[in-house]
Formats: structure tokens, C-alpha cells, sequence
């Protein structure tokens, strides 16, 4: 490790308190797939309570939506999120096919 002058020790030791103290405005990797992860789960939860057809296929829409987010490169979204993503859609089309099947025979 090179040695630093005191100046340039006091500037780190401000840096680093600087950084505990303030959260950057923009999101980590882990956010991002945070928040996509639990925005779908939120939403097929809210489908699966949901009575009406029109509510289902709102959620569904929405889940949808996050699995098509999930896809940008570049935003940091790792391959596990796709796949979470992917699955909890696959569960999503399921029930609102299900729910269009009983729709129907009504």
C-alpha cells in the first residue's frame, strides 16, 4: 500500500464518511432485482386474491410487465432474476387461464 500524505489521509477519512452518511441516488444491482423480484410477488399474490376476471388480467399484465424489464441488459438484472421472473410468470399465466376456463363455462 503506497503511502499517503496527510492531506490526502484526511480527504480519504472524509470520503469515507461522506459514503456512511449519504446514500447514492442511484440503485445497486441488488435493488434493482429486489424490487422486480418483489413487485411480481406482490402482484401475483394480489391476483390470486383477486374475484374478478378484469383484476386478474390487470396483475397478469403487471407481472408481465416486470418479466419484460427483467430482459433490458445492461441495468444490472442477474440471470437468477430472469428465471424468477420467468417462473413466477409462468404461475401467473396459469391461474389466469384457469380463471378465463371457469369465466367461461359461466
Amino acid at each position: 500500500m503506497a503511502l499517503m500524505t496527510k492531506r490526502q489521509a484526511q480527504e480519504a477519512e472524509a470520503e469515507a464518511r461522506m459514503e456512511k452518511t449519504s446514500r447514492s441516488p442511484r440503485l445497486s444491482h441488488t435493488d434493482i432485482n429486489y424490487i422486480l423480484i418483489n413487485g411480481a410477488q406482490i402482484a401475483l399474490s394480489k391476483m390470486k386474491r383477486a374475484d374478478a376476471y378484469d383484476d386478474r388480467l390487470y396483475y397478469h399484465a403487471q407481472i408481465s410487465a416486470y418479466l419484460e424489464v427483467s430482459l433490458s441488459r445492461g441495468a444490472g438484472i442477474t440471470d437468477d432474476t430472469r428465471d424468477d421472473l420467468n417462473n413466477l410468470y409462468k404461475e401467473a399465466t396459469y391461474i389466469y387461464m384457469e380463471s378465463k376456463r371457469h369465466n367461461t363455462k359461466d
